[in-house]
Formats: C-alpha cells, structure tokens, sequence
C-alpha cells in the first residue's frame, strides 16, 4: 500500500517468455525450487482446507513474487519486469482474455522520474477478462492488486510479500476460480504497476483508451491481505456506498477469517484508507469500491516484510473469503451498478513520481 499510516508442487514457469538478465534469470530459477505443494496436497503452516482458491499455488506465486531474486520490485527494474513475468505467465495458464479489442494482456505507461533529466520510467498493467454470460454487455466488475513494491533502498532489498506480492497472487487465485466457474458478469483482472509511487497504474487504466470504464459497477482491490495474528481482515468502502453493508455482513457471516467493515470514515484520519491505495482512483471516479487489507503489522514498508513472516493459514482463508466476496457482488451487480455516484471534481492531488 502507498503512504498508509499506522492502522493498516509442481513448477510450470519454467518455459520463460520474457527476457531477463542472466544473473536474475538464475536467482529466479534458483528460487523456484522452494516450491509449494499443489492441489489437496498438505501446505506446510496451513491447517484450514480451501474451498475456493488454490491455495497451492497462491503461496508459491507469492514467495517467488517476494523472493530476494525479484529486489522489491520497483517499478522500472528488471525485478519488476520478472514479477510481470511471472503474473503473465499465470494469466494465460489460467486462461484469462485480452481486453476487447486488444491482443495482449500489457499495457504500458509512461513514469516520470523526480531527478530533472532523467529518462521517463516504463510501467505496465497486465489487464485480463473473464467473460460473463452476456460478454460485452452490461454491469463489469473490476478487481485490483498492485505488484509493484519499494526495490532496494539503502542496499537493502525491500521484497513487500504483505505489500504486495499477497494481493497480487490472491488476485490471481481469484481469477483462477472465475475462470473456472463462469460469472454473470463481465470481470476485468487488472495487475497493477506503480501504486507505490501515486497510484499510476490505476490512473493509467482508468484513462486508458479501449477500457469502458463506464461500465464498471463495483472495484475490489487487494492489497496486504497475508498477515494477521488474530484472523481479521478489513474491508473499506461501505462508509461511502451504506447499501454494501449488508452484502459484506452476509459474506462475513460465512467467512473463514474475521471480516471486519471500518477504516474508511474521513474523522479516522490517517486510519481512513479510502484514499491510500488504487481504489482511491476508482473511488474518485464514482465507482464503488471495497477494499480488502490488514492492518498494518511492524514490517509493512520496512526490509522485514518477507514471506517467512507471512500467516501462511491466516492468507489462506483470506483469500476463499475474497473469493466469497467476489461471488457476493457478482450476483448483485446490477444494483451495485445502480450505487454509482458522479467523479469527484478534479483535484490537484499529485499524480506521483518515481523516486
């Protein structure tokens, strides 16, 4: 997550399609070998059985995606370009579409660096589909996690497994499932870049020419979603759209985790997460959001926060409790599309530069 404040086995990659440097190239393949087990297989520290993700598979994209090997991904970096990599290579896996009308799954944008004669940055989204029942028509939901994290900071590898490789790999193993099983509704995918440096991703998608966001009835975004102690999981946004409350309290009613409605009420201050991540994008443009994170633990945004300290069982039922979620809203996504508000007006909020 960008600027929050306290609050908050079988390998299959290995035909790789993108190019990397060879040194990374082999710490990633070395990396790959701390596999997880797939299927209904025992994963080590998880007692609870999922019902929904593939939690095989989750656990093992998102200790590849937090390896030392991938250097904190940062936007721009080649460790970055290896996380995009990885998450490509799932999205044709699990079968995920194009965007209508286009022919590849990344989308590029320009960063522009702080330092004055520096060189713009490259970002890129990786947008997929997952057609509904009447393809092209109607209400859409669009589902959200950044991939991007901090890179290498005072020598030392800033690897973001809470922040975000677990949103990142929960997205995936929630596509996975729709791909599975057919929705009612359209569903766009959307891998995210640049969210640590002002949300650009998202801004990016949101003007992006060839992507309707007018259709789009409700954004879930996931980001920090693999570490609690006490099993609680937030969700933000029924503040701003009331009639959502009753759908999460229906799916907390069933959740495997403690699903907890809060932190997103303008009086909580810096505890008020409506605007510190991409839904914030989503938010302004009238779109109803909920937000789904923990809060935050003493590694978020420090060199600590590694995979061997995320609750592997904790992440495991966060994500069929995300799934659940998904499920919920897709049912009623016609009357969610019917909550839309009018974009806020234009702000002079920064649009966010490379550091």
């Amino acid at each position: 997550m960008s600027d929050k404040k306290p609050h908050k086995a079988h390998w299959h990659y290995a035909n790789r399609d993108m190019l990397l440097g060879g040194g990374l190239m082999i710490a990633v393949m070395l990396a790959v070998w701390l596999f997880w087990p797939r299927g209904d297989e025992e994963l080590p520290g998880v007692t609870y059985h999922p019902v929904y993700a593939d939690a095989g598979e989750m656990l093992h994209l998102a200790q590849v995606l937090s390896s030392d090997a991938l250097e904190g991904r940062a936007s721009g970096t080649a460790g970055n370009e290896a996380a995009r990599g990885f998450i490509h290579k799932r999205f044709e896996e699990i079968g995920l579409l194009p965007l209508p009308g286009f022919q590849a799954y990344t989308h590029s944008f320009p960063i522009v660096p702080r330092e004055a004669d520096a060189a713009p940055i490259e970002g890129a989204n990786l947008v997929g589909m997952i057609p509904g029942k009447t393809p092209g028509a109607g209400p859409a939901m669009l589902i959200t996690a950044h991939y991007d994290h901090l890179g290498i900071r005072g020598g030392e590898i800033y690897n973001g497994a809470d922040d975000n490789a677990s949103g990142s790999a929960a997205l995936v193993a929630v596509a996975e499932y729709f791909a599975l099983h057919k929705p009612e509704h359209d569903i766009f995918i959307a891998a995210l870049d640049g969210e640590e440096i002002g949300f650009l991703g998202a801004r990016a998608l949101a003007r992006m020419e060839g992507f309707d966001l007018s259709r789009v009835a409700l954004n879930l975004n996931f980001d920090m979603v693999s570490r609690s102690d006490v099993g609680e999981l937030y969700v933000s946004g029924t503040y701003h759209t009331p009639a959502l409350a009753e759908m999460v309290s229906q799916v907390a009613a069933g959740a495997p985790v403690t699903l907890l409605m809060g932190h997103d009420r303008p009086e909580e201050g810096p505890n008020d997460w409506t605007m510190q991540s991409d839904h914030a994008v989503f938010h302004q443009a009238g779109i109803p959001i909920l937000y789904f994170g923990v809060e935050d633990h003493p590694d978020y945004h420090k060199p600590t926060d590694d995979f061997d300290n995320v609750t592997l069982d904790f992440y495991v039922r966060a994500a069929d409790t995300l799934v659940m979620a998904a499920l919920a809203a897709d049912a009623e996504l016609p009357q969610i599309y019917a909550l839309r508000r009018e974009p806020a007006a234009a702000t002079d909020q920064p649009q966010g530069n490379a550091e």
